[in-house]
């Protein structure tokens, strides 16, 4: 009995002592400050402007750039602005839908599938050097409750848009967060 308790006791501090050597070789991607003193993440992130997106007032892709943009802009900064811009970020976008089911009595969508396309790339401002592109998409499923609720129907379409921008953008942020981390 003692033997058992000694084996663990033996292997938990050898797990311990591990990750007690493993500690520094880590180093979190969103830390106020790294290691080398290099500028941290949150403040590379902070130099990237995001443009309003170039789509005709009141047309699908402009009410989706609005979106994607301040999800992108907040989580980016947390606010409306960040630091003085080095880098400009270009996105285009391009969303779709489709039905998925049908309603045989109705012949009208009782769930429809929306998507949305993105490209970005992102732009040195003092030289005007394309240093990174990228594509991103996403789809959501959104039901269509009963034929002649049309309020309801609206109000999926536009549940489902946001919850797209939002997966764009965090999509977005993530990538842009990847490349300033490691350089690439």
């Amino acid at each position: 009995m003692l033997s058992a308790k000694f084996r663990i006791a033996a292997r938990l501090t050898a797990v311990v002592a591990l990750g007690a050597l493993t500690a520094g070789c880590f180093q979190p991607m969103y830390a106020a400050k790294t290691a080398d003193g290099s500028s941290a993440l949150r403040e590379k992130l902070a130099s990237v402007e995001v443009p309003p997106l170039d789509y005709p007032n009141a047309s699908p892709q402009a009410r989706l750039g609005i979106e994607i943009r301040n999800a992108l802009m907040f989580k980016m900064y947390g606010a409306a602005t960040g630091a003085p811009p080095l880098y400009t970020l270009k996105i285009r976008v391009n969303p779709s839908r489709s039905s998925l089911m049908i309603d045989s009595a109705t012949a009208l969508p009782t769930s429809e599938n929306y998507g949305i396309d993105a490209t970005y790339g992102l732009i040195e401002i003092a030289t005007g050097k394309q240093v990174m592109t990228g594509s991103t998409f996403s789809r959501v499923t959104y039901d269509i409750p009963g034929g002649q609720q049309r309020f309801a129907r609206t109000r999926a379409a536009r549940d489902a848009e946001n919850r797209a921008s939002a997966e764009i953008a965090d999509n977005i942020n993530t990538r842009l967060a990847s490349f300033f981390y490691s350089g690439s």
